[in-house]
């Protein structure tokens, strides 16, 4: 899927010489968490989020560091926290450096930036008009349609561990030569040995995915590599796939 695929195109946003308060009443009538900066040729110049509402004078918690602190960090580094906690208008308080994507972008690569730069939205731009934005709900919307739209087919038991089995080559973490996956009436039985616990979480989540998967029996034991120590499976029910 592409970003043109999942955005928001009706997109709120708000200009440069608006004031912080306006800015601050709109994203809570629209109920979202930032805004494009948009100025009057219609340029993205920045983007405003609930972030840069954390240090205000407003609500007293701008930030207040030692003299000695403040020397070391120089005069440039205070005063830009002063304009952020105390500037009136939304271009004195944005971020100005904005990670946009075109229409065309792959899901994974937003996801990357987000990851990357630590934000929760990326713009979409065509040019350098913004016609929409991706946001982390709009992943969640995806993700959500597209596990609605596509329900796996039932397969048989052979067709169902070699599916497991498959999975399993492709990643790195699972331990496919110390592991056996056995399958009946529908049924998944995990035996063998790991070496981490979260390896058994995630073994159960590659049975549970596959489609035909009626339950899953956890078999396996967990050796500490460091000690030896061998920790036996607990004996359970099959976990039930709803």
């Amino acid at each position: 899927m592409k970003a043109v695929d999942v955005m928001t195109r009706n997109v709120v946003s708000v200009k440069p010489d608006a004031t912080v308060l306006q800015a601050a009443r709109v994203m809570l009538q629209q109920h979202i968490s930032g805004l494009p900066v948009i100025d009057a040729e219609g340029r993205l110049v920045g983007i405003l989020s609930e972030g840069d509402f954390l240090r205000r004078r407003e609500t007293a918690t701008e930030r207040r560091r030692s003299r000695w602190l403040e020397f070391l960090m120089g005069p440039g580094k205070i005063a830009s926290e002063y304009t952020q906690s105390h500037g009136n208008k939304v271009a004195e308080v944005m971020t100005e450096n904005v990670v946009t994507v075109p229409e065309d972008a792959a899901l994974e690569t937003i996801v990357e930036l987000m990851e990357r730069h630590r934000i929760k939205r990326v713009p979409v731009v065509h040019g350098k008009e913004v016609v929409g934005i991706v946001t982390r709900s709009n992943l969640m919307h995806a993700m959500v349609s597209l596990a609605r739209t596509t329900p796996g087919a039932e397969q048989g038991d052979a067709a169902i561990r070699e599916h497991i089995l498959a999975e399993m080559k492709k990643e790195q973490w699972a331990p496919i030569a110390t592991t056996n996956v056995v399958v009946h009436d529908g049924i998944v039985e995990l035996w063998g040995v790991i070496v981490d616990e979260r390896q058994r979480d995630a073994l159960r989540v590659c049975a549970e995915n596959t489609a035909g998967v009626k339950a899953v029996k956890d078999h396996l034991v967990w050796v500490e590599p460091t000690s030896g120590m061998i920790i036996e499976a607990q004996d359970q029910e099959p976990v039930i796939k709803h």
